[in-house]
């Protein structure tokens, strides 16, 4: 297989929920020859399209006449982790560099975008028989059951993973059970990178309010398909634990469907957790280093704030992938 400089030059457009992240990627790829890696851990779940803001693909997997990949490539019952998302993400973009065109990675998962940078610890490969042994416990005896037994062995993870983030408590057990290593002091170790990329950050920052707005708006146009979407799948198809369903938007819209709360309540929770989530992503994107702002505007002017970074960049001495 040919390998590509690890001087490779990529785009990276961020930034929280509802901010206009998919367009600017579009626009940026149509202007400069590009193809986008979607970094969104919701995005990779098939049939799950209501709450997760997947682009309108063709068959080709072309979104608007651009190709736009990563998306749909897990079932909802899969445990799909950062690391997994690194190995596909980079492979990706390599294929891209090859046909010379322009990696952009858009998404707002963080933890997705640090770990293609190499930015994550190293960490054991996941075993599915295992997984499906801890997530069975979860379903018959709670999801707090299992966040005490790993606040029994793994107390630094405990306190840092909440109880109902049922993915990540799996697999900070699984990882207890295949290397007998706390999962958090393995955080602690230095990441091995596959490889060294040129990066250019490009965040969206709307003020707190007007994300607000749209964060309202968008999940009001979301919530009458995510509960036709549960009733399409639960109980037909799974059973509403699966990773794919703990998406925002799915576990409110479980609970109005099975009498918990009434869809009102559901609703309002959905768009609580969505600006709480967003708020979790600002801050995070805030404190990552050589984020170039891009203010908040229609997509024609955030796509022109852009390119005035872009270009430069992109023209620069490093700017020719080399491919051997």
């Amino acid at each position: 297989m040919e390998k590509i400089s690890a001087a490779a030059k990529i785009i990276c457009v961020v930034g929280p929920t509802a901010s206009g992240k998919t367009e600017l990627a579009l626009a940026l790829a149509r202007q400069l020859n590009g193809e986008i890696i979607s970094a969104d851990s919701r995005q990779i779940y098939r049939r799950l399209d209501a709450g997760t803001a997947k682009p309108e693909r063709d068959n080709s997997g072309r979104a608007k006449g651009v190709p736009y990949h990563l998306i749909d490539i897990a079932e909802p019952s899969e445990s799909f982790d950062a690391g997994r998302f690194a190995d596909a993400a980079r492979e990706t973009a390599q294929d891209i560099l090859r046909r010379r065109k322009l990696p952009i990675l858009a998404g707002g998962t963080g933890l997705y975008v640090k770990a293609f940078f190499g930015g994550l610890s190293p960490l054991p490969r996941g075993d599915a028989a295992v997984r499906r042994r801890l997530e069975d416990l979860a379903r018959d005896k709670g999801r707090a059951f299992l966040h005490a037994r790993l606040a029994e062995r793994d107390p630094a993870a405990a306190a840092k993973i909440p109880a109902n983030n049922i993915q990540r408590l799996v697999r900070a057990l699984e990882v207890l059970e295949i290397t007998g290593q706390p999962i958090s002091e393995l955080w602690g170790k230095p990441a091995d990178a596959a490889r060294h990329w040129e990066p250019l950050f490009l965040r969206i920052d709307w003020p707190a309010e007007e994300l607000r707005r749209q964060i309202e708006e968008r999940c009001l146009g979301m919530w009458p398909g995510i509960l036709r979407e549960i009733r399409d799948l639960v109980p037909a198809r799974y059973d509403g634990t699966e990773p794919g369903f703990q998406s925002l938007g799915y576990g409110e819209a479980l609970a109005a469907e099975r009498g918990e709360i009434s869809q009102e309540e559901g609703l309002e929770l959905f768009i609580k957790r969505t600006a709480a989530y967003a708020k979790r992503q600002r801050t995070w994107f805030r404190h990552q280093e050589n984020c170039v702002s891009i203010a908040g505007a229609s997509a024609e002017e955030m796509a022109r704030q852009a390119l005035l970074r872009a270009r430069p960049f992109l023209a620069s001495s490093r700017s020719e992938p080399a491919v051997s």
